[in-house]
């Protein structure tokens, strides 16, 4: 017969060594060999758009290096809408779990970096200390450093740029529309041939913001918490707009396209002869792979375009944050960078300061003659910020409630 008494006293014996272990502490960004140390063997959980097969190839391709160079698997948790991770995260937080997280690194910006941090839902700064950060040389590109007006303060790690080009078939457009005003017009005299993702994908999103910095004359309310102005009198030339604007969309504007990818696509089967992305080279790299015509071009608006860095970020209850963070200074390293803004991988531009770069390190990213379809390189010169996060919001739920029926 067992010894119920030494049994009892054993048991307690354990909970109390159990209670005093303590708890695993976050690695130490600062401590890089450690933290690469730790990562071995740990598979990360990357959340991240799953809606364009260039991004996810990219991805494929990064997960193949992590585990070759690093000994980290990567998973690539396709999303839909960015915002079902964040409130993943903070159900999480509000059951408990705060070290068994379900996401190791979230690609976000913008309004989901806002909502998390108010939230507490980060883990960090670790951004400035990973090896790599230094080549973004974010001294003189505080872009790299500063999401939708609100400092990243180390939570959010750069990877890649963005900004709304637009691209049309020329020999069907001899001269595409340069502003909101013209668009409008264009629209008229093609009806069916232009159209925006519906809200809210980000990239319909972005043309309604891309719309409102044009039309308002208050731009300067843009740029401050949505709660500090008079949000009807700011949008009041939007709606207008857009009430003129939808009668000459795509299906009149009774639907819309579902996302970016999706107009590249109408495009493709001869339904838009205008369309936009929030790749610069969305065309150049669809044309090369013989989804578009070769008379597509590409041009930004004579006012600039709308434009803003992509950043990754670890959420606070990750399990393996270490495997997080040399996953996010992998996709800082020239290779990475460089093999991303191919146009034989996915065109997005870097976050690097290619200039600061050495001699041998530049020549990664010369790509040979500019492609037909692809901007001129100073295209991009006049990119217009993004707005005070607070404003993507109230513009999704106001056009939503305006033009969400179907």
């Amino acid at each position: 017969m067992p010894n119920k008494r030494n049994s009892l006293g054993a048991t307690i014996a354990v909970a109390m060594l159990a209670f005093s272990l303590p708890v695993m502490a976050n690695p130490d960004p600062s401590d890089w060999q450690s933290v690469v140390a730790e990562a071995e063997g740990q598979t990360v959980y990357w959340n991240a758009w799953g809606g364009d097969t260039r991004t996810n190839r990219y991805i494929d391709w990064v997960a193949e290096q992590m585990q070759a160079q690093y000994g980290v698997d990567v998973e690539h948790v396709k999303l839909d809408d960015t915002g079902s991770a964040v409130a993943r995260v903070l159900a999480e937080k509000q059951a408990g779990n705060h070290t068994e997280g379900s996401i190791d690194l979230i690609w976000i910006n913008g309004e989901n970096f806002a909502a998390m941090r108010e939230s507490d839902l980060l883990f960090g700064p670790f951004a400035e200390s990973l090896p790599h950060f230094a080549l973004t040389n974010a001294a003189d590109n505080p872009e790299v450093v500063t999401d939708f007006t609100l400092p990243t303060e180390g939570y959010e790690s750069p990877w890649g740029k963005a900004q709304i080009t637009f691209f049309y078939d020329s020999a069907q457009t001899e001269t595409p529309p340069q502003n909101m005003q013209a668009l409008l017009a264009w629209a008229n005299a093609n009806p069916g041939q232009f159209s925006y993702p519906r809200i809210p994908d980000f990239t319909g999103s972005t043309f309604l913001k891309q719309a409102l910095i044009e039309l308002t004359d208050q731009e300067e309310a843009l740029y401050q918490p949505v709660s500090e102005s008079d949000f009807e009198a700011v949008t009041e030339p939007l709606w207008a707009y857009l009430d003129a604007l939808h009668p000459h969309l795509w299906r009149s504007g009774r639907t819309f396209p579902d996302s970016g990818p999706n107009l590249r696509t109408l495009m493709s089967d001869g339904e838009l002869s205008l369309a936009f992305s929030f790749y610069p080279t969305d065309a150049a790299v669809a044309v090369m792979e013989y989804e578009l015509p070769e008379s597509v071009r590409s041009y930004v608006l004579e006012g600039g375009t709308l434009g803003n860095v992509h950043f990754v970020a670890i959420p606070y209850n990750s399990p393996h944050k270490a495997g997080a963070m040399v996953l996010a200074n992998f996709l800082l390293s020239p290779e990475a960078q460089a093999q991303k803004q191919s146009l034989a991988m996915w065109g997005d531009r870097s976050v690097l300061d290619i200039d600061q770069l050495d001699a041998e390190t530049q020549t990664l990213f010369e790509q040979g003659d500019r492609h037909p379809s692809e901007l001129p390189a100073d295209a991009l010169s006049n990119t217009l910020p993004e707005p005070h996060p607070s404003w993507m919001t109230a513009l999704q739920n106001a056009w939503l409630e305006r033009y969400g029926v179907n």
